[in-house]
Formats: C-alpha cells, sequence, structure tokens
C-alpha cells in the first residue's frame, strides 16, 4: 500500500445473478496517469465506481487513497476525489462560475442558504481562467457548448483540491476540435497540478491525454494488460481485448488503432 493511491485486490463484483469482475488486480501509484480502456460490458465504468468510492465489491478488497473500502467515512473520502462525468445531471441554469463552485461544496446544485466566500469565488475564476473560459464564465449551462461543459467540469474537480481526479469517457459527444481542446487540458494539469493522480475510461485510443503514463485493458471483466502504457497498448493486447485484429500506433506522444488489412 505503500505509495499507492489505489489498490483492487481479487476484487469481484455481481448484479443479481451477472457477475461484471473477475479477481481484479489493480494497484495505481501516486502522480500516474491511467486509463482504463476496453469494450462495452467489460468492466470499466464498475472499477471507475469502486475508485470513486460510490460502490462496494463483491468480495475482494479496494483501498482509495490509503483507505479501505467498508472501513472508512465515505463523504469524508470523497471530498478528496474529483469527478468527471459528462453526463452531469444539472438540471438548473447555473453559471460556469456556479457550476465550479459546486465542485467546492460537492453539490449538484448550489446549497441553499449558502454563499462562497471570497477567497473561493477567487479560486473558482483561477481555475476558470486556466481552463480557457473566461470570456464565459458568466454564461449559463443550457448556452455553453458540449466542449465548454467539458472543460466547465474539469474546472469544477478540480475545485475541492482533489488528490484524485476521475475522468469517466470525458470526450463522450465532442466534435473533433472540441476533444481536441479538452485533451490538450488534461494535459496541461501535470503541468498546473504536478503530482495529482488520475483515472480515465474510454473505448477509444484516440481519446487518451499524451500524458497518460499507464493503462489497464479489461475484456469482460478481467485484466487483459495493465501496466506502463507502451507495454499494455501493444497490437497484441488490444486486439485480444476487443477481440478484432488491431493495429497499435503512436505519434507524439498520441494513440492511433485501425484494423489490420490483409
Amino acid at each position: 500500500m505503500q505509495n499507492s493511491v489505489l489498490q483492487l485486490q481479487d476484487v469481484t463484483f455481481r448484479r443479481g445473478t451477472a457477475q461484471i469482475l473477475h479477481g481484479i488486480d489493480l494497484t495505481v501509484g501516486a502522480g500516474e496517469h491511467w486509463a482504463l480502456l476496453g469494450p462495452n460490458g467489460a468492466g470499466k465504468s464498475t472499477i471507475l465506481r469502486f475508485l470513486g468510492a460510490e460502490t462496494f465489491p463483491t468480495s475482494g478488497a479496494v483501498w482509495v487513497l490509503g483507505h479501505q473500502l467498508g472501513r472508512v467515512e465515505l463523504a469524508a473520502l470523497r471530498r478528496r476525489i474529483g469527478h468527471v462525468n459528462p453526463r452531469h445531471a444539472l438540471r438548473s441554469a447555473l453559471t460556469v462560475r456556479e457550476v465550479v463552485i459546486t465542485g467546492i461544496t460537492g453539490t449538484i446544485e448550489l446549497p441553499m442558504r449558502w454563499a462562497p466566500s471570497a477567497g473561493e469565488v477567487e479560486r473558482a475564476d483561477e481555475l476558470i481562467d486556466l481552463l480557457g473560459l473566461a470570456a464565459r464564465a458568466d454564461h449559463v449551462w443550457p448556452t455553453l457548448s458540449q466542449g465548454e461543459r467539458g472543460r466547465t467540469l474539469i474546472a469544477r474537480a478540480l475545485a475541492g483540491a482533489p488528490e484524485l481526479l476521475l475522468l469517466d469517457e470525458p470526450a463522450t459527444g465532442l466534435d473533433l476540435a472540441a476533444r481536441e481542446q479538452l485533451l490538450d487540458t488534461v494535459d496541461l494539469l501535470d503541468e498546473t497540478h504536478p503530482g495529482l493522480t488520475s483515472v480515465l475510461v474510454t473505448h477509444h485510443l484516440e481519446e487518451l491525454p499524451s500524458s497518460t503514463t499507464h493503462a489497464a485493458l479489461l475484456k469482460d471483466g478481467r485484466v487483459v494488460a495493465a501496466g506502463a502504457i507502451d507495454a499494455v497498448l501493444t497490437g497484441e493486447h488490444v486486439s485480444d481485448a476487443f477481440s478484432h485484429p488491431i493495429e497499435v500506433r503512436r505519434e507524439d506522444g498520441r494513440w492511433f488503432a485501425r484494423t489490420v488489412r490483409p
């Protein structure tokens, strides 16, 4: 457990009669940037819910930030975790600034009879500026593009000064330009927030930030390969995980995949 931020040890998970995960072992070290990849139904989102202290394993043990799930006060643990989910369930027309401030309170909406301090507003504005949204700070959520929403949610996740950042398919619904802006933003965090550990879930190698250091490939609730990204994202491992012949290449830190042609 020393220097590990996350650890899954022989973890299984069942939903009804269906077994979703089968004996998962995974360790994430401090400051590492992991990607969880695999086809639909591989178990990526279930593992992310463990890491966000939202779900308990059926058997095995999960440690998050040094605490074992089931033996820690969950609300306190969750305050140390930033979560970026493009399916953010916001119903009110909050401004970008207000959405970012909800990252401080750990809520979806602004709490009633509560107002942020001047320091908290200043911190929110610093993050908004960092993520290139200063001109949109007073614009309301329904008027934002998908790309602007994605960057707003990253700022929101950072507002609580987390030790762990979870990104759940953050490029979902983005066009090419918006996707590249978002990935540039994630890469920027390696400079602005050194030491922050991150785990990103995606189906697509093209959606991996160049700052990704490690990867785990999943298939049918089992780990195909896990470790340093260059050793994991090989044509052999990726083809196995997706049950399809795939050629993998890397250029300037970015990853690409295509079908192997005869």
